[in-house]
């Protein structure tokens, strides 16, 4: 055996999906074994991989045991000759394996290897090679300086940056996305040290293979993406802790006693520093907006009303101070409230809450004005005035913040997306129903063929023109079909595109999804069928609810209905069936397709009630158990029984 691959999965189904498709393409000239240990997943992942996947050895866990040791239940069971730990959010091309596995057959003093990572925009992840985090690199890092400058062979050791990336390298830590490790090696060094739950497992093994007297290399002639880098989780606090409570372990384990206690007094402070930053980044994120706000309305009444005063009065100061110092902030203080309560200050910004916010704050002035003390009754004209500023310059600010780009004046994108398909006819066609499918605000631009011998209807052109008609067409967003385009050739096209503001996804084969990602700073994108709406929570209490209420409203009505059924008996007894949760009132068509949709108790009315003119074959009843899986709605329901209550003796 030569390459057994581990993959350790918690809660990622689609991306595993694309994962193990991309490997079991990567495999066809080696021999190798698949892994995947699930770690307690509640998404379904376990089902996927005894569908779709089954050649793949499958280790399912009762609970979340952790990176390390769930990856150890694998290398315990492994014959190849070389070990990959793979994370299930990659994509590998097609001969990723077979370059690999050459070159540790040729450097016999390589130990482990890993790659050169891309994120889901093309964009290279500095986490593809990285030095040892002694004290003074965790410092430069921690603090920024690596940043800063990341040319110098001082502070830029933590991700090697003066190295250059299309070139192999020595390094000391190999990524934990992507390790590719010698058995015979680990048989000297163990496996991973599950001490470290999650984070630094990487780090430790890394420095366990140098300390054997073996090298880590860094190999960029193979490319993989890696959608979740290590820049999706920074900004959380619990990252923060648990990656450097991860480092100190490291430091304990490795390093002399007094150089460990400088490390953990260096990982305690970068703690304490980022949890203020991160906190201070929250608290000034939340107000700057409101504050500016508050500054732009007192403005506004500030110049306005020395204006109507003269214009009005012919004498400025005839307003006491009062009227600035008291009744406009009690003004400020309504609109703001009224544009937080109206979603105003959610995040991406909308102009229309926005103005419906100031809307609402007219109103509540309006009546608080004609509530007050006469006193304090200075001017409608005034209010109208200073509602309309307020109103114009608002949304002029965040339409000149979005303009300039500003992260926190980010506009809700209304506009539709142009989305183009890049592959065959037949699959192109498939991945079309599916973004129908998903309700995302898109316009299929066109098709883009693979080559001049497959341009059916609404082809654009070949693949070797994607920069050409990205440009002309004006395209937002690429969706690649793999069962038809090789995961080299993707990876290859984002690379070449990286520079233009393009988004990607991929359509797996076979598959309700489309992956990708729309920024290093989000984890990934997910297109999806919707098909587990009647499954969230409120969609299932609704439907007991109304099982319940009808059941009870129907046993009050039986006396007098009871003689419309032929089987009156089996009527009485449904009541008491979905009662007592053995059936419900409208459930699936037989078993026609259910088998990827949420679980319901059989049922005594189906979706085909709806329609009972019609002859509804299998391929219907599939297409109407999907639809009322996806689009479950109370209200359906309800009808469906009052239309077809006359049924309700089956």
């Amino acid at each position: 055996m030569d390459i057994s691959i581990v993959i350790v999965n918690y809660n990622v189904k689609h991306f595993l999906e694309q994962c193990l498709h991309s490997v079991e393409k990567a495999l066809r000239n080696i021999r190798g074994e698949i892994f995947v240990v699930d770690n307690n997943s509640v998404d379904g992942s376990a089902h996927l991989i005894r569908e779709k996947f089954p050649k793949v050895r499958f280790i399912q866990n009762t609970e979340n045991v952790g990176f390390s040791k769930a990856n150890n239940q694998a290398i315990n069971q492994s014959k190849g000759e070389y070990i990959l730990l793979l994370n299930p959010d990659t994509v590998v091309e097609e001969d990723t394996f077979e370059q690999l596995i050459a070159f540790m057959n040729e450097h016999k003093e390589a130990g482990g290897l890993g790659v050169k990572m891309i994120d889901g925009k093309g964009v290279f992840l500095p986490e593809s090679k990285r030095g040892l985090p002694t004290p003074w690199v965790a410092f430069y890092k921690m603090f920024g300086l690596s940043k800063l400058f990341p040319q110098s062979r001082k502070f830029g050791k933590y991700h090697l940056s003066y190295l250059d990336k299309e070139k192999i390298h020595e390094v000391d830590v190999l990524a934990g996305a992507f390790m590719l490790l010698r058995k015979s090696v680990l048989d000297k060094t163990g496996l991973l040290d599950e001490t470290f739950f999650m984070y630094g497992e990487d780090i430790d093994l890394s420095y366990r293979i140098q300390l054997a007297g073996y090298k880590n290399y860094y190999y960029p002639h193979t490319t993989i993406i890696h959608y979740k880098g290590e820049s999706t989780k920074k900004g959380s606090l619990n990252y923060v802790k648990v990656f450097y409570n991860a480092m100190i372990i490291f430091a304990r384990k490795h390093f002399p006693g007094s150089k460990a206690g400088i490390f953990s007094l260096f990982i305690h402070l970068a703690i304490y520093f980022r949890a203020l930053l991160s906190a201070s980044k929250r608290i000034l994120k939340k107000v700057v907006l409101p504050l500016l706000d508050a500054l732009i309305i007192f403005a506004g009444f500030w110049l306005i009303t020395p204006f109507w005063e003269q214009f009005q009065f012919s004498s400025p100061g005839y307003y006491p101070p009062e009227f600035m110092q008291i009744v406009v902030p009690a003004y400020i203080l309504i609109f703001l409230l009224s544009i937080l309560f109206s979603g105003g200050y959610s995040k991406p910004l909308s102009l229309f809450k926005v103005g419906r916010g100031v809307l609402w704050g007219l109103i509540t002035i309006l009546l608080a004005y004609s509530l007050v003390d006469e006193q304090y009754r200075f001017s409608r004209a005034l209010i109208l005035l200073g509602t309309a500023w307020t109103g114009t310059v608002l949304i002029a600010v965040r339409l000149i913040g979005s303009w300039l780009k500003i992260s926190d004046f980010r506009l809700s994108d209304q506009r539709i997306r142009k989305i183009a398909i890049v592959g065959h006819s037949n699959e192109a066609k498939r991945v079309q129903r599916l973004l129908e499918e998903t309700r995302i605000k898109s316009q299929l631009a066109g098709f883009i063929a693979l080559d001049n011998t497959d341009k059916g209807q609404n082809y654009m052109g070949e693949l070797s023109q994607l920069e050409e008609i990205i440009r002309i067409n004006r395209i937002d967003e690429i969706v690649f079909c793999a069962e038809n385009i090789s995961s080299a050739a993707i990876i290859r096209a984002m690379l070449d595109l990286s520079r233009l503001d393009i988004d990607y996804k991929i359509a797996p084969p076979e598959s309700s999804s489309i992956i990708g990602s729309n920024s290093i700073h989000t984890a990934g994108d997910l297109y999806v069928v919707n098909l587990n709406a009647i499954s969230k929570a409120g969609n299932r209490r609704k439907k007991r609810l109304l099982d319940v209420a009808a059941a009870l409203l129907l046993l009050l009505l039986s006396p007098g209905i009871f003689w419309f059924y032929s089987k009156g008996l089996n009527f009485i007894a449904n009541i008491f069936r979905v009662v007592l949760r053995k059936k419900t009132w409208i459930g699936y068509i037989s078993a026609a397709g259910t088998e990827n949709l949420p679980e319901l108790r059989n049922g005594i009315l189906t979706p085909a009630d709806m329609f009972p003119e019609l002859t509804i074959d299998k391929e219907k009843a599939i297409q109407l158990n999907r639809v009322y899986a996806k689009d479950y709605n109370v209200f359906s329901d309800m009808e469906l029984l009052a239309k077809a209550w006359k049924k309700l003796d089956r």
